[in-house]
């Protein structure tokens, strides 16, 4: 199993860089860059091509509606220039909220979007001269729109590589269907790995029978917080406050695609509680009320046996690149136990 993480940098970009180099003679394979209401994900992954020699360096997530299709393409192309083919490009929808709210533009079909995005970024690594016309895009813009004087054009310089991994980040039975036929990874959030059977296996068994055979296997990217040690269960309450974000503040009441998903899992009453109590400003109780027995069963925290038992149900969930976060309160901490990890999935 490949092991990823998301690059952190509340503490600073330039330390978590040098952290990120550090992880990589550690054995780390990629690092995702996120990207919301802040700072732009792909800054900080060119500053990571040219800091860093090995790691792949992953969009985590672009939402597909901040950017043209040639314009996801020309930067995931340009990326992997520099990085010397290390280059992943991570898509999602995000949600209304942002999309809406921040970039003041609709908020629909995202996944018609996705699907013509990924057709399009692809063709246009192989340089073809793109004439497309579909449900969301049409290049060059058809007659009627704009002045007219648009003309089927290709990439006039040339990629590293004519085809560059995308993964999606999917939410949706839909969402995860088409992931599993068109893209090259899936990254999921809050993945239940005892449960994801019942929820995602139909869904990406119907997509791997459209899959052409020639882009391999699915890589799915999951996984949660690591530490390793006796008596030391307390450190899953960390993820608690992020937990309570998504399922409680991602989106409006009656439209939380995390909500929704958590509800799947079995807390319907536990999603209505944690949303009341974060749209409330009662963020602390919203944090509080996740249950423990979802953190318990998430994490990878706990004796090194635990650990590897959440492991192998990962790995029998179908889970091949571990997505997690390291505990530790220095960086030397953090990199041992990034190398415990290594070692132990080695032997699985």
């Amino acid at each position: 199993m490949r092991i990823s993480t998301q690059l952190g940098y509340a503490g600073g970009f330039h330390e978590a860089v040098e952290e990120v180099r550090e992880f990589e003679k550690a054995g780390l394979d990629t690092v995702w860059v996120a990207e919301a209401w802040g700072f732009d994900a792909v800054s900080f992954m060119g500053y990571l091509a040219a800091t860093t020699e090995r790691v792949e360096i992953a969009s985590g997530i672009l939402p597909v509606f901040t950017r043209t299709p040639a314009l996801l393409a020309m930067t995931a192309a340009g990326v992997d220039a520099l990085s010397g083919g290390r280059a992943m490009l991570g898509l999602g929808a995000s949600g209304p909220q942002v999309i809406e709210g921040w970039h003041g533009v609709p908020y629909d079909a995202p996944l018609t979007r996705t699907r013509e995005i990924v057709e399009i970024c692809r063709r246009i690594w192989k340089r073809e001269r793109i004439e497309f016309t579909g449900k969301k895009y049409q290049l060059p813009l058809p007659k009627g729109q704009g002045t007219g004087l648009g003309k089927p054009l290709h990439m006039i310089t040339h990629p590293v590589r004519d085809d560059i991994p995308i993964t999606i980040a999917a939410l949706t039975p839909k969402s995860v269907e088409m992931t599993a036929e068109i893209a090259d990874g899936w990254l999921p959030i809050l993945f239940h790995p005892t449960k994801s059977r019942e929820r995602w296996g139909a869904a990406l068994a119907a997509g791997a029978a459209r899959r052409d055979s020639s882009r391999g296997p699915l890589r799915i990217f999951a996984g949660g917080p690591v530490a390793f040690g006796e008596g030391i269960e307390d450190l899953r309450n960390r993820a608690r406050p992020m937990m309570a974000l998504y399922v409680g503040g991602m989106g409006a009441r009656g439209k939380n695609f995390y909500n929704e998903l958590f509800a799947s899992y079995g807390y319907e009453k536990e999603a209505a509680e944690i949303q009341d109590l974060f749209l409330s400003g009662k963020k602390q109780e919203a944090a509080a009320a996740i249950p423990s027995s979802f953190l318990d069963e998430t994490s990878l925290v706990g004796p090194e046996g635990y650990v590897r038992d959440r492991l192998v149900e990962l790995k029998e969930a179908g889970v091949n690149n571990l997505n997690v976060s390291f505990a530790g309160d220095t960086i030397s901490e953090r990199v041992q136990t990034l190398a415990r990890l290594r070692e132990i999935t080695e032997s699985l």
